[in-house]
């Protein structure tokens, strides 16, 4: 069987860099490198300061489930930075920090958890969908709002965020087929960070790499560092603009790693090693990274950090507190939106239950 051809990937799956573990400059870095940096991580505090006072609410009953974000920063940030407010997003639950840096006001972030009713819709002026919390699900809306974009002949885009998890479901594999068949602009951004839930990646599929699935759907793949903001910049800018220009879609891999549980409710230490988490903290951190290149730049120093780290906990402050001033609605508005005629039997028990909360 000498003359049968076999289709291999023999290509380099180390992910594409910019500035390494240590801060260190890999690659070329943007123009405006020091303007986005010094933009960025100040944001990066405070979203990390967001995640863990959410955490801590969660705890005390202030909040439900919550599912942490922290070492994911960079891939989100980055890449949220390239979009503009015309571009359509459809985000998992666990983009609270590029929601927020694409404009989301943190007190709506915290209604999330909260189980808030207007949590549900995103506030006007946002082209963003609401948290997906079904696996993979929003990937077929970012392909249909994509083809809403071509049809509508504007130069917009869309953008499914998803992670690792995501590529084993029938929807990912749908999406990125009908995107490529359809040059649509669509960008497949998947944070890859090694587990879904309690599944690690190498359990979830056979490939070296998820970039490389990319190749069997005709379309362009980029595996990239995810906590290195610079490098995960360029490659969501190089896949916008192929997006914008009618090159069809492209698929991101960025590789990071979730430092915290899959959420509240969950207990990694069941599945992982501490060390293995140890490692990504200690080596890894995009925050780190990020710092000690401002640093070597010139542009922080421990006086600055104070202070940002100050002005972030102020913020969260007064997310919190408007959070908890948020007015409550009528436990009837669970079912709006839900229903074209709520049931009867729904509706009579949550005019019972209403009764009760008062």
């Amino acid at each position: 069987m000498d003359d049968v051809q076999v289709y291999r990937f023999t290509g380099d799956t180390k992910p594409d860099q910019v500035l390494n573990e240590a801060g260190e400059v890999v690659g070329s870095l943007p123009d405006n490198a020091a303007d986005l940096a010094l933009e960025w991580y100040p944001f990066m505090i405070f979203c990390r300061k967001f995640d863990e006072r959410a955490q801590l609410l969660q705890r005390q009953g202030r909040l439900g489930t919550y599912a942490p974000f922290r070492g994911q920063e960079a891939a989100q940030i980055a890449s949220f930075a390239v979009l503009r407010p015309s571009d359509w997003v459809f985000p998992t639950y666990r983009e609270l920090a590029g929601m927020m840096y694409h404009g989301l006001e943190p007190v709506h972030a915290l209604l999330k958890s909260r189980g808030h009713p207007d949590s549900g819709r995103m506030p006007d002026g946002l082209r963003m969908a609401p948290v997906q919390i079904a696996i993979a699900a929003q990937i077929l809306h970012a392909v249909g709002a994509g083809w809403a974009c071509e049809l509508q002949q504007t130069d917009d885009i869309a953008v499914a965020y998803f992670g690792d998890g995501a590529t084993s479901e029938g929807d990912f594999h749908e999406g990125m087929n009908f995107a490529a068949v359809m040059r649509l602009p669509v960008v497949f951004f998947c944070q890859n960070n090694q587990y879904a839930i309690s599944v690690p990646v190498e359990r979830q599929t056979a490939s070296p790499t998820i970039a490389q699935k990319a190749i069997a759907y005709g379309v362009e793949g980029i595996r990239v560092d995810g906590n290195d903001v610079f490098a995960v910049y360029q490659a969501m800018r190089y896949a916008v603009d192929r997006a914008r220009r009618g090159e069809g879609p492209t698929l991101i891999e960025a590789v990071t790693y979730r430092l915290g549980p899959h959420t509240t409710a969950d207990d990694p230490g069941r599945y992982r090693e501490a060390a293995d988490v140890e490692r990504w903290a200690a080596a890894k951190d995009p925050l780190v990274r990020l710092r000690l290149w401002l640093t070597r730049q010139g542009l922080w120093d421990d006086a600055r950090q104070a202070a940002c780290e100050e002005e972030a906990e102020a913020r969260v402050r007064q997310a919190v507190a408007e959070m908890e001033a948020y007015p409550h609605k009528p436990l009837a508005e669970a079912a709006r939106h839900v229903y074209a005629e709520v049931p009867e039997g729904l509706a009579l028990d949550l005019a019972e239950r209403g009764k009760e909360a008062r």
